[in-house]
């Protein structure tokens, strides 16, 4: 993704602080105008001013919380509407860690209502105009908890599993248009979600823990490359090409009509 030869707005939620601050940076780098979503009007506006002075680029605070309908609408609208929307990162997200017995139901539907309704329909809003122009970039921020599962991690994984599935058909469903949608799958990385988390950021073993802005710079090499899917802390990449391989041969093995030999069934 090249610096844009007219002015373009990215879209990032979650922007005011972690992840999403540095995306901001970085894309504020490229000569992006932004509009930046978050919950803290202070940290959001002195982000947005930071930006701007360092960039030379118009920075728009947006302060919403995607968990809340209204505020959500206010967003799509933004994203449905101006046609200078060309880059949409879904980074906004929560993780509520623990047994489902030790957790709330609130706490289930806190990390749903965010980590994939408020992608799902933010993504929903992009896509008809991005197609129109035939260009555009989503950004969907997953975790490699989308292909593994914790006994405190029930929920968070089913919601990031969620992301890959729906960025995985939305990749095919604009196979054929100029609309890019790269899947990032980030590891262990030092954001404030931890210690929000129920398992303090302190507690990480710090060897195998990210820095944000080598996560989001591993992140955007990965788009500039042509990667649909990047995992930014894993050096070989033919592990996903093998995992992709044995979920594409487990599907073909479903297509039976008939229940396996092995439940003896007549």
């Amino acid at each position: 993704m090249t610096s844009p030869t007219s002015k373009k707005v990215a879209v990032v939620t979650g922007a005011s602080s972690g992840i999403g601050a540095v995306y901001a940076d970085r894309l504020a780098a490229r000569g992006y105008d932004l509009i930046l979503v978050a919950r803290r009007a202070d940290r959001l506006e002195a982000l947005c001013t930071q930006l701007a002075k360092a960039h030379g680029i118009n920075a728009e605070p947006m302060v919403a919380d995607l968990s809340q309908d209204d505020d959500l609408a206010r967003v799509e609208t933004i994203l449905s509407t101006r046609e200078d929307v060309h880059v949409l990162v879904n980074n906004a997200g929560i993780a509520r860690l623990g047994t489902i017995a030790q957790r709330s139901a609130d706490d289930a539907l806190s990390q749903i209502a965010l980590n994939i309704t408020a992608l799902t329909r933010l993504t929903q809003a992009v896509v008809p105009a991005f197609i129109k122009r035939n260009h555009g970039v989503i950004i969907n921020i997953a975790s490699v908890l989308a292909v593994h599962a914790l006994p405190i991690s029930a929920v968070y994984s089913g919601t990031k599993a969620f992301v890959l599935q729906y960025s995985r058909g939305l990749q095919q469903e604009l196979a054929e248009t100029g609309v890019k949608v790269q899947l990032v799958l980030p590891a262990s990385t030092a954001t404030e979600l931890w210690d929000l988390s129920g398992v303090p950021l302190a507690a990480l073993n710090k060897s195998a823990l990210m820095t944000t802005e080598h996560m989001v710079d591993a992140a955007l090499a990965g788009l500039d490359q042509g990667e649909a899917v990047t995992w930014p802390s894993v050096a070989d990449a033919t592990l996903w090409e093998k995992y992709e391989a044995a979920r594409t041969e487990l599907f073909a093995s479903t297509q039976a009509g008939t229940p396996a030999p092995r439940y003896n069934i007549g």
